[in-house]
């Protein structure tokens, strides 16, 4: 018999992490789950992980200063960033820092253990279309201005009446 491939995720989202936690267990995964930055390196401290998930967004320090200390702790922690916002940007620099994979959410438990195995994602799982990706972020822009669309217009650099416009808007297909 082998011995388990231990795992930390990193997420802020509670169900989401004990969900997962549980989904990597059922697959063979020693599994710990954090919620931030500092429990995240109390962890690998405490005992390095083999393989690491990590969210984008996480209260306090993001998931790429995550992904930069888990690597300064031990470059061979294999570190799967996961995120619901995802960019070009983001992925080009948590690559930059050490990431092996790059995941957008919704991801499963399946699609996961793939990215860590470096496997490529399935052809029928299409891409987002970019309308959609600009609609989810504006809609995650304006939830962090609490529903202000004139706070979250000005962060998003155009006029209100426009973001009105594009809200009201069908993004397309998922």
């Amino acid at each position: 018999m082998t011995e388990a491939r231990s795992l930390l995720i990193v997420d802020d989202d509670d169900v989401f992490r004990t969900r997962l936690v549980r989904a990597m267990r059922s697959r063979g995964f020693d599994t710990t789950g954090v919620g931030d930055h500092a429990s995240a390196i109390a962890a690998a401290q405490a005992e390095s992980p083999e393989l690491a998930l990590i969210d984008m967004r996480l209260p306090g320090e993001s998931g790429l200063t995550v992904v930069r200390d888990l690597k300064a702790l031990d470059a061979a922690t294999v570190i799967v960033v996961l995120t619901g916002y995802g960019s070009i940007a983001t992925a080009v620099e948590s690559m930059r820092l050490g990431a092996m994979n790059y995941l957008t959410k919704p991801a499963d438990a399946d699609q996961i253990v793939a990215a860590f195995d470096g496997i490529t994602p399935r052809a029928d799982s299409p891409a987002p279309s970019l309308a959609r990706v600009e609609w989810e972020h504006i809609n995650r822009v304006l939830a962090d201005c609490g529903g202000n669309v004139s706070q979250a217009a000005r962060l998003l650099g155009i006029h209100r009446r426009s973001l009105q416009r594009k809200l009201g808007k069908d993004p397309g297909p998922r």
